[in-house]
């Protein structure tokens, strides 16, 4: 098993190799792949070094997987030309994830979509991903009309430079910028760039991606999303409306008893999930579980999840998981 993991020297393409290592996918021959500028340089894998390689090296060496997380330019012009030569590639941009022709997939929620013949397989936006492993359940046993969804999201959704800057005003030192205004003890409701509707592309992702991967368009979502100055993960609250009455113990066990899913709500306690909780982990964690008093068969959580794992690297090997053993890879 050849694979490639395209944007390796990136703060998400470590995770991939962090995570391949640790859930022990077969790699035979890793290759790691980034821009000319980094060819040369070296990453770790399994306490051995390797040579990052240009994408045209990588493309001559026709891996059987590649995993994408180098910006949506690159998937656009290079992902076709892995997949010419055979490669299976996960994409986590946002390149593919709106075209009718590619699935977009949350193993926990639509991985039975996918089929030998997927070439390009897309990662969703990772404020999606945590929300819908919590909404699949619910939906199937309530059938859920509407989700309004506040989102506060982790500086290392945008990179490197976001980290820096947020460590930069934190210890009072100039620096490259990320974002238009100061992160550290700020809040930013501006996360990617705004639309002619008046909402942000992070924000209409939510909204076009929950019901590309719930394969049902009759489920109306509206978003904000907002940048704030966290570390390990990104919270969520999110406010469902259903068709049908629900028993609260009941949505607890659903949401108990799916893999992936941990259940942290004890408000007496002080128990509630938190991003320093999520950071480093898989799972999808929820709490302040109760039900909206303002209006009928409607519930209030809130989702917290890694953004780096579960939210893009983690996704992504599992799926590649999930073709392998289907035989699709």
């Amino acid at each position: 098993m050849k694979v490639a993991v395209v944007g390796a020297t990136g703060l998400v393409g470590s995770v991939m190799l962090q995570v391949l290592a640790e859930r022990n996918f077969p790699v035979d021959e890793l290759i790691p792949v980034a821009s000319d500028k980094s060819a040369g340089k070296q990453v770790d894998f399994k306490g051995k070094k390797y040579a990052v390689v240009t994408i045209d090296q990588a493309i001559a060496l026709k891996p059987d997987l590649a995993i994408f997380s180098a910006g949506g330019n690159t998937s656009l012009a290079q992902a076709p030309r892995f997949a010419e030569v055979g490669t299976v590639v996960i994409d986590n941009s946002s390149a593919w994830r709106m075209d009718p022709t590619k699935k977009l997939v949350v193993p926990e929620v639509n991985a039975q979509v996918l089929e030998a013949s997927d070439k390009i397989i897309a990662n969703p936006n990772c404020s999606t991903i945590q929300m819908v492993v919590v909404l699949k359940p619910l939906h199937d046993r309530y059938k859920i009309k509407r989700v309004v969804v506040s989102t506060y999201q982790s500086v290392t959704g945008t990179g490197v430079k976001a980290v820096e800057q947020l460590m930069n005003e934190r210890k009072g030192a100039q620096g490259p910028m990320a974002y238009a205004h100061p992160i550290d003890l700020n809040a930013i409701p501006h996360i990617d760039v705004f639309q002619e509707n008046g909402y942000t592309k992070e924000e209409m992702k939510l909204v076009l991606e929950t019901q590309k991967i719930m394969g049902d368009h009759s489920i109306k979502v509206t978003a904000t999303t907002v940048r704030i100055p966290v570390m390990g993960g990104h919270s969520e609250s999110v406010n469902i409306e259903f068709e049908n009455e629900f028993d609260l113990t009941e949505v607890r066990h659903l949401l108990e008893s799916e893999n992936g899913i941990i259940v942290v709500d004890d408000p007496a306690g002080s128990q509630y999930p938190m991003p320093m909780h999520a950071h480093g982990r898989d799972e999808v964690f929820v709490g302040r579980i109760r039900r909206d008093y303002s209006q009928p068969k409607t519930l209030n959580l809130w989702i917290v999840a890694d953004n780096l794992r579960k939210g893009a690297a983690t996704n992504a090997v599992q799926i590649a998981e999930y073709m392998l053993a289907k035989g699709l890879l």
